[in-house]
């Protein structure tokens, strides 16, 4: 008998012993929760007496529970009838004390949003809604990309009793990012710097959809802004590029400082596996410029064996002359590529489609920065966790300390500094 096949019983213990763990960890959890809810609303009390006092008033609302069981929920509200900042939701702890809501789960939804007679609204309401849910956290950060359904489904896939920990944990984090945008405007100023204020999905239809002439496309990130103070060139490149989409949770905070906020995170990495989806679906062609020697295939492998119908144009890898330029451009136009990325870093990716802007054949031209080095696997990006509190940054400065302090530690503290002075001539 083969060593495999010896250590399956072992193995098949492990896992039972995991199961029933898990079991009595979910059910401890259900037990404790409720008791721990009302402990947290007696002490709350007093802080709702004194909210109301100066005004404020709860708002009732009829949810969906579950199975579709309906339940009233309280949020304290303003005199405007908006959410009020930490207490908004502490009445809701009375929901959890009668069993209407996990600490963890599906967001809430109100009453008649669920289908039941489909298949996914019948899988999302076969446990109770969350206080806190995925969805919760991913649209305070700004990275919620799929829809809630989705968001949901993922969850309950995935969840055990650690991550719902986990879950209620980042939500505290979560807190300080504020409430999802309300008011959002078509386009965003920061520092002088408009952005086109889409989601993921809109710019993805932008980017794919036949253009004229070459449709520059830039993400913008707090290290951008950084380096377009010190390089005119590179700010007007910047200016006048067709979209400019704002990167990272830097921005999200400095639109919400200056009054401007920032509806999603739409960054190049998140952006690439929904712009490869399309683009096998419409039959168009793409083209992959710059990185290290062998990066932009391995790129190239990775999208052929996700999307096997995706056209996968041709690649080049960065490093190349200046005087090459020309027959490089020759190649992607000869190429028949709709969509070009270019990997090159910033401002050199920006400012090198800028200067071959008026040669090149293709729909849309994107400068993605380290895309390359992510989907070709040299770079392990940030853990889902870390990107659903907004701290991407720290895993790269983890991963590269020597290269990415002075952009992030030194870089994140002048764009903070210039968004409150910009903050204070306002007023």
């Amino acid at each position: 008998m083969s060593a495999c096949v010896e250590r399956i019983p072992f193995v098949q213990i492990r896992l039972q012993v995991h199961r029933v763990s898990r079991r009595l960890g979910n059910r401890c959890l259900r037990l404790t929760w409720p008791i721990s809810a009302g402990l947290m609303l007696l002490l709350s009390v007093p802080a709702i007496g004194v909210a109301m006092l100066f005004g404020a008033r709860l708002l009732p609302r009829w949810r969906s529970g579950q199975n579709g069981r309906p339940f009233l929920e309280y949020t304290m509200v303003n005199s405007l009838g908006q959410p009020l900042p930490l207490l908004g939701p502490l009445p809701q702890l009375w929901n959890a004390v009668r069993g209407d809501v996990a600490l963890v789960g599906p967001q809430a939804r109100c009453l008649g949003k669920l289908d039941m007679r489909s298949e996914t609204a019948r899988r999302i309401s076969s446990v109770a809604p969350g206080l806190v849910s995925t969805w919760f956290l991913r649209t305070r950060t700004n990275v919620a990309y799929d829809s809630q359904a989705d968001t949901d489904l993922q969850y309950l896939d995935s969840h055990s009793l650690l991550a719902d920990l986990g879950i209620a944990a980042r939500a505290l984090v979560a807190i300080a990012y504020g409430g999802a945008p309300r008011k959002v405007r078509q386009t965003a100023e920061i520092l002088g710097l408009p952005l086109d204020n889409l989601t993921l999905a809109e710019a993805i239809d932008e980017i794919v959809r036949p253009s004229a002439q070459v449709r520059q496309v830039s993400f913008v990130n707090v290290d951008c802004v950084n380096k377009s103070f010190n390089d005119p060139g590179y700010r007007n490149v910047l200016l006048t590029s067709d979209l400019r989409l704002a990167d990272g949770i830097g921005l999200r905070i400095g639109g919400r400082l200056l009054g401007n906020e920032i509806r999603q995170n739409v960054n190049g990495t998140d952006l690439f596996p929904g712009l490869c989806k399309r683009m096998e679906q419409e039959g168009l062609g793409l083209f992959l410029l710059g990185g290290r020697p062998g990066v932009a295939d391995d790129v190239a492998a990775w999208m052929r064996k996700c999307y096997p119908r995706i056209q996968v144009a041709g690649t080049q890898d960065g490093y190349f002359r200046t005087e090459e330029e020309g027959v490089i451009v020759e190649r992607i136009n000869q190429s028949g590529a709709a969509i070009l990325l270019v990997a090159l870093g910033a401002p050199g990716q920006e400012k090198w489609i800028r200067r071959n802007r008026h040669l090149l054949q293709v729909r849309s031209a994107l400068g993605v920065g380290g895309l390359f080095d992510f989907y070709a696997g040299r770079i392990p990006r940030a853990p889902q966790w870390l990107r659903e509190l907004g701290l991407e940054w720290t895993f790269r400065l983890y991963q590269e300390p020597g290269r990415m302090w002075r952009r992030y530690l030194a870089g994140n503290v002048v764009f903070l500094a210039r968004v409150l002075v910009e903050r204070w001539k306002l007023k």
